[in-house]
This record gives structure tokens, sequence and C-alpha cells, in this order.
């Protein structure tokens, strides 16, 4: 069995612990095992990308810097495994505005909070069978 490594970026403890839940059910169900590295603000995880990264579940509403402006410089590091690595948007703005937002961004997917659990499992999936 594989390890997925996935890293959060949350800065809210209610959906983080939502998360958490979602991601726990869904290796269970699925076989999988995930190494999870929680990151609390857009600004964390640029400045520690220093592992790598199967996928991103990013927040866009967080205090120092938001989850479009991290990953911007995430789609600009000298290290274009990294660099392109999936980012899945996972937001409570979820008009088409917001969703195309997060694709100019350089955002892969969108995910609308709260969280639809089938709606992430399909979404997860479809960047891990890649």
């Amino acid at each position: 069995m594989n390890m997925l490594r996935i890293a959060t970026v949350e800065d809210d403890a209610h959906d983080l612990e939502a998360l958490r839940t979602h991601l726990n059910r869904y290796e269970k169900e699925n076989g999988l095992k995930f190494q999870v590295t929680e990151f609390r603000d857009g600004e964390d995880i640029v400045t520690d990308y220093s592992a790598d990264y199967d996928l991103i579940l990013m927040d866009i509403q967080m205090p120092k810097m938001d989850g479009y402006k991290a990953t911007q410089a995430i789609r600009h590091l000298p290290d274009r495994d990294k660099a392109c690595i999936p980012i899945i948007a996972m937001t409570a703005n979820a008009f088409a505005e917001d969703v195309q937002a997060a694709l100019n961004a350089g955002m892969d997917d969108h995910v609308a909070k709260p969280v639809d659990m089938e709606i992430l499992t399909f979404v997860i999936t479809k960047y891990i069978e890649q």
C-alpha cells in the first residue's frame, strides 16, 4: 500500500477537524494510508514547503496569506515537481466566479464548504489516480 502525502492548509479549527474526519474515513473506506501535514496559513506552507506532497488541500481565506497567493507562490517555485503539485481549493466561496478565481490563481480544482464527503472523495481520487 502506497502512502499518499497530503498537505492541508486550514486556519479554522472546526473546518480542520471536519477535514481530518473526512480524510480518516476516506482512508478506511479505500484501504489507503495518508500522511497528512497540517498548516494553519498560506504563509506557513510557502515558508516550509520542504517535503514532497502528492496533493494540497488549500483554504482560501486565511489571516496572513490567502490561498490564492500561496498557490501562486507554489506555482512559481524553481522545483517543477513541487510547483506542479495538484492544489484543491476548499472554501465556502462557491459561486462560479469563486471557482474561476481559484483556477485563475493556479489551483486545479474547487470543493465547496461545508465539504460533502462524496465530492471530496471524487476530487481526491481524480488526482491520486493520475
